[in-house]
């Protein structure tokens, strides 16, 4: 049996690092793809010397002939089992009103339009094979307001919206969609958004930091590594009949 292979965007730090690595340590060969060489390099490297498989791709989302370049790399590795859309950025932080189209469109194209032209690009291999697993990373923020962030939760909305429709679409052919909300997951990228949201509201950022972890049950932020973990599930044979789902990784902070 060939070893299966898995794709992952924005593979080069935070939540994509750990997905990365997190499938090289499942037995999937990787296909990472990020648009920052150097760092991207860091990831595969890691991946390897834990005894891993993976290469690095570099890879815009944003582009459609980045994305087909990435494809077809992937699928000189092999069959590609399962993709995972992880590419993002978090966009601006401001009042609506105060937010530039340029921000909107940017935001948009990045967080939504990238998840459009990642799975386009594998569809057709798939349908010839009739297997495969989507995965989209999508956000607690597509489910909840969050103050100052409506480019971000519109795009992650619309995350949610895409895989739901494209599940109906390629359940006839075996392909599942799922998409993985994660809530505050600890790291760089929150670190900011601490910084940006106390800036914003004009508080102190232990006051938001205490907001944030005061909204779990548990009481702490999301580790990368256990969103990873939701993804390599979502690849798995154990998760056969989860098509169509939106799966939250919040710490229970979003049940619905």
């Amino acid at each position: 049996m060939s070893t299966p292979v898995a794709v992952v965007t924005g593979a080069n730090r935070g939540i994509g690092r750990a997905i990365t690595l997190a499938f090289a340590a499942a037995g999937f060969a990787v296909a990472a793809g990020a648009r920052d060489p150097a760092s991207l390099a860091d990831t595969v490297t890691e991946a390897r010397e834990a005894g891993g498989t993976a290469v690095g791709v570099r890879c815009d989302v944003r582009d459609e002939t980045s994305v087909a370049v990435l494809a077809a790399e992937a699928e000189q590795i092999g069959p590609v089992h399962a993709v995972v859309a992880n590419a993002g950025t978090a966009g601006p932080t401001a009042p609506l009103q105060e937010i530039a189209l340029e921000d909107w469109r940017e935001t948009l194209a990045t967080d939504l339009d990238g998840v459009f032209l990642t799975f386009r690009a594998f569809i057709p291999a798939m349908i010839g094979r009739q297997a495969g697993s989507l995965i989209a990373i999508s956000s607690m923020t597509g489910k909840r307001p969050l103050h100052g962030r409506t480019p971000y939760a519109a795009a992650k909305m619309g995350v949610i919206g895409l895989v739901r429709t494209l599940a109906a679409e390629l359940g006839p052919h075996n392909i599942r969609v799922n998409a993985v909300c994660p809530g505050f997951v600890a790291g760089q990228r929150m670190e900011q958004v601490v910084r940006r949201q106390a800036a914003v509201r004009g508080i102190a950022e232990e006051t938001v930091r205490g907001e944030v972890t005061g909204l779990s049950p548990l009481g702490r932020m999301v580790r990368p590594e256990e969103v990873a973990a939701a993804c390599v599930y979502l690849a798995s044979d154990g998760s056969a009949a989860v098509t169509g789902e939106d799966v939250n990784v919040t710490a229970g902070v979003v049940m619905y």
